[in-house]
């Protein structure tokens, strides 16, 4: 007689990182006589350039015993997900990208360590494996509730027996180059991550910069120090063996702003300063080489920093950066503070961005930065997808920008304050 789908569902609360499974009652193994077994799962996550996605799921089956791998195929197990706000929603009020659908397996395997291993269907734009939502009143990412329920469709052989698993509990989120960057919070109160680097000796600092929808929304007290890494790959692009080999070796800070950078610019400038002075102190940093990079409002508030610490930054990367207010009034950067930064600065931007539009903003600031160089895209495209214009951080995440056959990473590397 064919052995009923089996389905067992747990909780993640995805933005504390805690696992909270669920009591669930025991289901017999198919034809073995051994007692019920439940199995915890892990759901994997990527960071792509347009945001984080769960990529797959692995299922803690090594303690069962070896698995014979020609027992499972894509279809012995099923995958639903549901993804819900972390705050509630006031009437009306959007978010984009909650979902509560089926995940695709595309291919199984048992890894080396006797894990089953489901991948999950997953691409740039597509809905269904994010675990970030955007809520519209807010203009904020927050880090999405998300639970995942497992069925067994069929059994899978255990040292030739078929053996159907009783329960699925589910277990933390796994980003390995999120989870790379440790937690911290400096004593204003504002929240950074740090990767540090494995070479040692004195090492230079990338500070990162992040945009208007990663930082806080203190009035629902969501302060999660986790969307600046997961929104894009702005400070993750500095902590690859790529970029790392280019640096030699880098730290790498991203500060979470208690709301948004051009809120108060004069305000936050010395609060990431702090931050800049406490990761200098703790670690063996080459101040003559503190670097920092910021899109859309870090792109206003990296030329800020460098307008209020003239002599800190070996180089300055504003990134389809704010100059000019949205409201029509005073320049946030004026043109004296613009002429006058002596920083080696890079700008970069596209000319199809209407966020932030690039003549009043980055060709302008490029114009009066003395010496200052800049990369101007029609388009934000890489891998064949097209992203929306203002996202032109994914090109510096890459790499991509070169004057004169030097890449930014490269040219950053050989600049000293």
């Amino acid at each position: 007689m064919a052995t009923p789908p089996i389905s067992r569902r747990s909780i993640l609360a995805a933005g504390a990182g805690a696992a909270a499974g669920l009591s669930l009652p025991a289901a017999a193994h198919a034809g073995n006589g051994h007692p019920p077994t439940g199995v915890g799962f892990t759901l994997n996550a990527e960071v792509l350039d347009g945001g984080e996605q769960v990529t797959s799921v692995t299922l803690d089956t090594s303690r069962l015993g070896p698995i014979d791998p020609a027992s499972v195929t894509a279809g012995t197990f099923s995958v639903h997900a549901k993804a819900t706000s972390p705050i509630p929603l006031a009437p009306g009020d959007l978010i984009f990208s909650e979902y509560d659908l089926d995940r695709p397996v595309t291919a199984v395997r048992v890894d080396r360590r006797g894990d089953i291993v489901l991948d999950l269907a997953y691409a740039e734009g597509q809905v269904g494996g994010g675990t970030l939502g955007y809520i519209v009143s807010k203009g904020r990412n927050v880090q999405l509730m998300l639970v995942y329920t497992i069925t067994q469709n069929a059994p899978v052989s255990v040292r030739r027996r078929p053996v159907t698993i009783s329960s699925f509990r589910q277990g933390r989120l796994s980003s390995p180059e999120v989870d790379a960057f440790s937690y911290h919070t400096a004593r204003s109160g504002m929240k950074y991550r740090l990767f540090s680097p494995r070479a040692r000796g004195r090492r230079p600092l990338v500070v990162w910069l992040h945009g208007g929808g990663e930082g806080a929304s203190l009035p629902d007290n969501y302060y999660d120090n986790e969307t600046t890494l997961r929104a894009n790959r702005g400070a993750l692009g500095f902590a690859t063996p790529e970029a790392q080999r280019i640096f030699n070796g880098a730290y790498v800070v991203a500060p979470q702003s208690t709301s948004f950078w051009i809120e108060d610019g004069d305000r936050f400038a010395p609060l990431i300063n702090e931050i800049i002075r406490e990761v200098v102190r703790r670690n063996d940093v080459d101040t003559s080489r503190i670097h920092v990079v910021g899109c859309s409002n870090g792109g206003y508030m990296s030329l800020k920093m460098t307008t209020v610490y003239p002599d800190l930054f070996a180089a300055s990367v504003p990134i389809c950066g704010v100059v000019q207010s949205f409201q029509g009034g005073p320049r946030l950067i004026t043109d004296e503070q613009l002429t006058a930064i002596s920083t080696p600065t890079w700008l970069v931007t596209s000319l199809d961005d209407t966020t932030v539009p690039p003549v009043p903003n980055t060709v302008h600031a490029h114009e009066l930065i003395p010496g200052s160089l800049v990369s101007l895209y029609e388009h934000v495209i890489w891998n064949g997808h097209q992203f929306p214009g203002h996202w032109s951080w994914i090109y510096v995440a890459r790499n991509d920008p070169s004057v004169n056959g030097q890449h930014i990473w490269q040219w950053m590397a050989r600049r000293r304050a």
